[in-house]
């Protein structure tokens, strides 16, 4: 029996891949509310390469490939990359520290956005998601297949808890992120849409109903408290930017949470005695938690069928 701690998009993403391959799993929820809960869904690991280490971007190639087998909320749109005119360095500079797009006209793709931008970097083999849809999903998938939820580990235990895991991984740090959840009627915009400034860059990712996830703030801070005025006015500002319809939107929900991250920032699968633990997410759950799942469960496997 395997025993993963933490219900988050890590501790899911794995159960489901242990599943999947017939081994025997259970879910050790306590109940907290992950920093997962606060993601924005985009998969886009080309985008991500305009900072992210190479590594983050091969895990993610298949992301969306992974959720989509699971979850029919994938809505494979593309990624649209925009600056505002006086920004354009920043569209060049990102252009080249990324693959796999092209330049269009942005009204060509989000009419919403005509006579605001004249350029955007396209990246159309990118996707999005409601990120709670996702895991809402993956859970109930375990519960058709008998896995159980306990509070108590009886298992060999899969260590899944990102931040509350540093009494085991003392170089586990905390980055701080913020979003807004607005409801903006007069917005229609398809796909995730990113907006590049040299100080406060955005993006905005489409719920559906009216509904936008607007994120996020990178803050090296352990502090969990609600979001700060500063990163409330900036975000806003720049969907204003973006579209002026923002301004007349209604704040639905602020939230924060700490994303677990190593030094290097790029996550990884760890044995420590007898506890394996995939952490240090960072900003890439969603993007990176399907290719370490399925690499711990081929192994976990291939070892039984070993052992046997």
């Amino acid at each position: 029996m395997y025993s993963v701690l933490g219900a988050g998009v890590t501790g899911l993403c794995v159960a489901t891949a242990l599943s999947e391959r017939g081994l025997p799993v259970e879910l050790v929820d306590d109940g907290g509310i992950p920093a997962s809960h606060w993601a924005g869904g985009m998969l886009a690991p080309m985008c991500e390469g305009e900072s992210a280490p190479p590594e983050v971007v091969r895990m993610g190639k298949h992301a969306a490939d992974w959720w989509s087998a699971r979850f029919d909320g994938v809505a494979w749109r593309g990624t649209l990359v925009v600056a505002p005119p006086r920004d354009q360095a920043e569209l060049l500079r990102f252009s080249r520290a990324t693959r796999r797009h092209h330049t269009v006209d942005p009204a060509e793709y989000e009419a919403d956005l005509q006579g605001r931008f004249t350029r955007a970097l396209y990246f159309p083999e990118e996707a999005h998601m409601d990120p709670r849809a996702a895991m809402s999903c993956l859970r109930a998938r375990l519960a058709e297949r008998g896995v159980v939820t306990v509070e108590r580990p009886k298992g060999q235990i899969i260590d899944c808890r990102g931040l509350a895991a540093r009494d085991q991984l003392p170089d586990l740090r905390a980055v701080r992120g913020e979003m807004l959840l607005v409801h903006a009627p007069d917005v229609n915009l398809s796909r995730t849409v990113r907006l590049l400034h040299p100080r406060f860059p955005c993006y905005v990712v489409p719920r559906g109903d009216g509904l936008y996830m607007i994120g996020a703030t990178m803050i090296e801070s352990d502090e969990a408290g609600p979001i700060s005025a500063r990163a409330l006015v900036e975000m806003l500002s720049a969907a204003y930017a973006l579209h002026p319809a923002f301004a007349e939107a209604q704040v639905i929900e602020t939230g924060t949470g700490l994303r677990p991250s190593f030094p290097d920032n790029i996550p990884c699968i760890r044995e420590i005695g007898s506890r394996i633990h995939v952490n240090g997410m960072y900003r890439h759950g969603f993007l990176t938690s399907p290719y370490l799942a399925e690499t711990l469960a081929d192994r976990l496997s291939n070892e039984m069928k070993h052992a046997s």
